[in-house]
């Protein structure tokens, strides 16, 4: 809380895998889209995996796209890991946007018919940060309204050519830089605020 007593703002930031083409669509290739898995062969390395580890740590909601989700609720219920990153994606508490999911059975995950207007309620509770994984539509969605507050990618070092890009088309911003690291073979890792109002 600030001095005053009010709740300090969640923040809202996407995570994504994108391709140096701008391209986020299906990186590990279980969306039947061709694309292939691109992120595959490619390792980020120890340090790549403690800023993954480290990202999720600092986030109390997980908040994901049908698609994403049902990826997602595919695999992780039955990892184990020693980084304990598995036992807390499993615990911690997560969101579906869907307007046709009827139920979520992943451990501790809500079904949201209006993400706009709920994300807005969730970040005005305060607390550890919302994490959007990848989910572009969702994305994009809260790119427009001007709900996110950190864009975080891993860029490969990969051109595909074609498929969905994070950022929507008809969406326009100035993002100041966070910062830029070199992870293993040729990834990129670059974090962007959005700006509010033209401010730095």
């Amino acid at each position: 809380q600030t001095p005053s007593g009010s709740t300090v703002p969640r923040r809202l930031v996407v995570s994504a895998y994108v391709s140096a083409d701008g391209v986020s669509e299906d990186p590990v290739g279980m969306e039947d889209t061709g694309l292939g898995n691109w992120t595959g062969g490619v390792t980020r390395g120890p340090r790549g995996d403690a800023i993954v580890h480290e990202e999720l740590f600092r986030s109390d909601i997980v908040l994901l796209g049908r698609r994403t989700y049902d990826g997602f609720a595919a695999v992780w219920p039955a990892v184990t890991d020693e980084t304990g990153f598995a036992a807390r994606i499993n615990r911690m508490r997560k969101v579906v946007a869907s307007t046709t999911l009827e139920r979520a059975d992943w451990n501790n995950t809500t079904v949201s018919r209006d993400a706009t207007t709920d994300v807005a309620a969730l970040k005005s509770e305060g607390g550890g940060d919302i994490l959007v994984y990848g989910s572009a539509r969702l994305a994009g969605d809260l790119f427009r309204s001007g709900l996110v507050d950190e864009v975080h990618l891993m860029m490969y070092p990969t051109v595909l050519g074609r498929g969905g890009r994070l950022l929507p088309a008809e969406w326009a911003s100035r993002m100041h830089l966070v910062g830029v690291e070199q992870l293993g073979d040729g990834i990129l890792d670059i974090r962007y605020r959005i700006a509010r109002d033209g401010a730095g």
